[in-house]
Order: structure tokens, then C-alpha cells, then sequence
């Protein structure tokens, strides 16, 4: 495709967010755009929650996956089942009964001011950083078929990119994002299935002879039980799902605000339970169409692009839809499935943050009405901006990006997961001028655990270490990994969490 035909799909798309925005826009009020008047039917929310949850992360770098650890990541999916239901029966009957717009003010009413503004500004890190991440991936992958080609900067694409999101959510906010998502994830979900099919194709295959294949059988184990010290073990996996799940969604501010826009607390777990079931299967197709892609590869001799002197497994999808002559009908669904998983993320992450900055920190709630209005739209600008500075500065950033959003995520989530747990299971009231404090040093400690078993390999060959060649951080997780050393994975997140407990417990009020 010439990049002008994808500039006009992408023009189009928008054209329709657009649209959505102007039609549940009208009359809308803060009330509208924090909460939508609580007036969304479940199932909307609940579909258009699954394209929330997959985003450009599972759509480009999920498939890129299966090159390293095979179905591993399934794994997790099966925790996160396991996450979602703990979501719906003891997180969503709390947040519906106290009533709140952002699930932050929970720890103001159970602990005070200071663990509020604590786990608050634990939210506002995580999410920035994790939309950073989306909104790179797919701006890295938007430049590398179409703008790079026209020469325009990366920095200019990422500044596109949130434009066009800011243009169909300033107004309307979670009430246009709840409708938009619905889309989102039809297109992102329909692109996904005509990728799988078309590619079958092109190899003589049905999808039920793909699973039955040799070539699948090599790439798509599951379990792993068999190394408790690897990164791909079953019980990380999926404990660590578990609590990711809590932690990214239930404690969460950008998902749970969508859940809170639902009529009352049955329907919203409706949503929650619906969703979770159908998340199964849909990473499941996903995983496939990545050993999909590595197959193909394999048997064309395709080779897994190259950026910047870096292998990029995340560039393998957008490298065989757009350059490996499969036909227009393939990098159609590609485009409009990778503009679709990007701003099915990201467009909720800028209201969300804009939700929490207003109310957590602005206390907007708290101002005159004729004031409210113009504070939220500054707040949305200045959220905006904040995501473009962040993108440009995680294009100077290495490594799988799947794997750095949940690593980053697994410290800033830790004691938002503590706070909420402490308060939720216990019954103590703590030193509330203190909470900043021990999450603080829960991250750090949480930190040193996590990076325990390379500093131990540099205390086993540290000269060897320093002299591979290679930056002798690399050398080091090298080493580690070949001797199999403990790789933390997921199972970092409760660590972090029972670490923050056991801070609160200290700081707990005697009476």
C-alpha cells in the first residue's frame, strides 16, 4: 500500500471517532465525562472493555512473544481470569457502595488525605507510563510503515497520534470512550481474524489443520512446570496473573471508570465476568497468530526487522502484513486494527488520567460549577502534552515492550496493591502521614529483590562480565539466565504488595 492510502484509512477511522464524539458530546457535563450519568449498558462496556485490555500491546508485541517463551504468556491469561472474578465480587460492591468517581477516594475515607494523594499519584505513574508504552509501540510501528516513509519525524507522529485522540474525547470524555471502544475492538478483533485466516490460506491450511501442525506443536507449549528458577514457570505465571489483573484493572482508575459508568453494581459485574471469559479466548487466537507469523517466516525467509541496530519481534506482524506481498486485503485489516488497538487504550488512559488529576489532586467536585468545565479541559491539554513528552523520551528505551510495561508496572501497582489490601482485609486504621514513606520503601526494596540474582552473577564471573563486549548489565542477565539463576517475573507484584502490608502494619494506630 502507497502511504497515501494509509493516510486516508486513518482519516476515515478518525472520521468515525469523530462522529461518535459528536453524538454523545451533546449537553455533556462533568458528570457525563467522569461518569457517563451512569447510564452504560454492560455489554457495551464490557465488549469495548476487551479492546481496553488487549490494546497495541497484545496486537503487535503479543505475537511477537511466541518467538521467546512460546504460549507461556497463556499462562497468565488463565490468572487473569482468576484476577477478573476477585474484581467483580470484592473491589466493584465497594466502589458502588461508597459512591465514588475516582476509586482512589476509597483510601482518603479508609486511611485519610496522605494515603489518598499516595495511591493516587501511584496511578497517575502507572498509567502514564503504560500508555507511554502503548502509544509508542504503535507509533513506532505507524513510522516504520507509512511515516517514516514520508519522512516525517518520529516526534511528529506521536504528536498526530494524541491529537487525534484529544479531538474525539474533550468533550464527551468516558461516555464517547465507551461507545468508541465498541469499535475499536470489532475492528481490532475482526483484523486479528482475517489476518489468521488469510495467512492459513497462503500456507494451504485451515485454522483446525494450523493447530494440528508439527510446526505449531514446536511453538505452541503452554505449561511449563519443569524450572521453578524460569521466567516461563507455571506458578509465576500465574499467581503473578492474578495480581496483575488486580492491580492494573480492580486498582486501576482508567479500567474501573468504565465499569462505574454502568447502570448499578450487578450490571457492572456482568461486564467483569463476561469480559474476563472472553479475554480467554481471544489472546489465545492471538498467541496463534503469532506462531502464525514465526512459521511463515521460517518457511519464506523472512527475516525479523531490524530498528536501530535492535532486533524488533514487535515489528514482525506490521514487516509480513505490509511488505510480503499477501495481498491489499491483509494490510487494510492491519492498519485499521493497529489504529484501533492503539486508541482503544489509549484515548481512556487521557480521560482516565484527566479524571484522577481533576478529582484526586484539583478536587474539582469541591469548586464553583462555573469553574469546573474549564479546569477539566486545561487538565485534558496538559495530559496530553505529558503523554507526547514521555512517547518521545521511551524511544531512547530497549527491550520487549510487553515485557517492560509489566515490569515498570509490577513496582508503581505494589503498593497501590498493599494500601487496598490492608485496608480492605484488616481492620486497623494506620499513621496516615506515614504512607508515603513506606511505599516508597517498599519500591526500593522491591527493586533490589528484583535485580538480586544478576548482582549475584556479577559476584560470580564479574570479570568475564565486564569484558563480553556488551554493556556489562546485558552480560550479567546473560549469565544469570545460562546458569539458570532465579529470573523474577509477575510473582515481583505481590511480592511489592506484601512488602507495602507488612510497611502498614508497622505504621498501624495501636487502638
Amino acid at each position: 500500500m502507497q502511504p497515501i492510502h494509509i493516510l486516508l484509512l486513518i482519516a476515515a477511522y478518525f472520521g468515525v471517532l469523530i462522529l461518535i464524539s459528536f453524538l454523545t458530546g451533546k449537553s455533556a457535563t462533568n458528570e457525563t465525562f467522569f461518569k457517563a450519568n451512569n447510564k452504560s449498558p454492560w455489554y457495551i462496556v464490557a465488549f469495548g472493555m476487551i479492546g481496553a485490555s488487549l490494546s497495541g500491546v497484545t496486537f503487535i508485541s503479543v505475537p511477537g512473544m511466541i518467538g521467546g517463551s512460546q504460549f507461556a504468556y497463556m499462562q497468565g491469561v488463565f490468572g487473569f481470569l482468576v484476577g477478573y472474578l476477585l474484581i467483580a465480587f470484592i473491589l466493584l460492591p465497594i466502589y458502588y457502595k461508597l459512591n465514588v468517581t475516582s476509586i482512589y477516594q476509597y483510601l482518603e475515607q479508609r486511611f485519610g488525605k496522605v494515603s489518598y494523594k499516595t495511591g493516587a499519584f501511584f496511578f497517575l505513574l502507572s498509567r502514564v507510563t503504560g500508555a507511554s508504552f502503548r502509544l509508542f509501540l504503535v507509533a513506532l510501528a505507524m513510522q516504520y510503515i507509512v511515516f517514516g516513509q514520508m519522512g516525517v519525524p518520529f516526534w511528529l507522529t506521536v504528536v498526530i497520534s494524541i491529537l487525534l485522540i484529544w479531538l474525539y474525547t474533550f468533550k464527551g470524555g468516558i461516555k464517547t470512550i465507551v461507545w468508541t471502544d465498541t469499535l475499536q475492538t470489532l475492528t481490532m478483533l475482526t483484523a486479528v481474524g482475517l489476518a489468521i485466516y488469510l495467512i492459513n490460506e497462503k500456507l494451504d491450511w485451515s485454522y483446525i489443520e494450523f493447530l494440528k501442525t508439527d510446526a505449531f506443536a514446536e511453538r505452541g507449549q503452554i505449561f511449563f512446570f519443569d524450572n521453578p528458577n524460569s521466567a516461563t514457570y507455571f506458578w509465576k505465571y500465574f499467581i503473578g496473573g492474578i495480581f496483575i489483573t488486580i492491580a492494573m484493572t480492580g486498582l486501576d482508575q482508567d479500567m474501573m471508570q468504565k465499569n462505574l459508568t454502568c447502570k448499578n453494581k450487578g450490571d457492572a459485574q456482568k461486564n467483569m465476568i463476561s469480559m474476563s471469559v472472553l479475554l480467554v479466548i481471544v489472546n489465545f487466537f492471538f498467541l496463534s497468530l503469532g506462531a502464525l507469523l514465526f512459521i511463515y517466516a521460517a518457511k519464506l525467509g523472512i527475516e525479523i526487522p531490524v530498528v536501530d541496530g535492535r532486533t524488533r519481534t514487535d515489528l514482525l506482524f506490521p514487516e509480513i502484513a505490509m511488505n510480503q506481498d499477501l495481498g491489499t486485503p491483509l494490510a487494510v485489516v492491519f492498519i485499521i486494527g493497529l489504529i484501533a488497538a492503539a486508541y482503544s487504550s489509549a484515548d481512556s488512559a487521557l480521560t482516565s488520567l484527566t479524571t484522577s488529576i481533576s478529582v484526586d489532586f484539583l478536587g474539582i467536585e469541591k469548586r464553583p460549577k462555573e469553574k469546573q468545565i474549564p479546569l477539566r479541559k486545561k487538565v485534558h491539554i496538559g495530559v496530553s502534552l505529558l503523554l507526547i513528552l514521555v512517547v518521545i523520551i521511551f524511544n531512547s528505551l530497549d527491550g520487549n515492550v510487553v515485557g517492560n510495561l509489566f515490569k515498570f508496572a509490577t513496582f508503581t501497582y505494589g503498593p497501590l496493591l498493599g494500601l487496598f489490601m490492608f485496608g480492605i482485609f484488616t481492620k486497623y486504621q494506620i499513621k496516615d502521614k506515614y504512607a508515603w514513606i513506606v511505599a516508597l520503601i517498599s519500591i526500593g526494596l522491591t527493586y533490589l529483590i528484583s535485580i538480586s540474582p544478576v548482582l549475584y552473577a556479577y559476584y560470580f564471573d564479574y570479570e568475564n562480565i565486564i569484558s563480553c563486549g556488551k554493556p556489562a548489565w546485558e552480560c550479567a542477565e546473560n549469565y544469570a539466565a545460562e546458569n539458570n539463576f532465579y529470573q523474577f517475573h509477575w510473582e515481583i507484584l505481590p511480592i511489592n504488595g506484601l512488602i507495602t502490608i507488612i510497611g502498614l502494619w508497622f505504621i498501624r494506630k495501636k487502638k
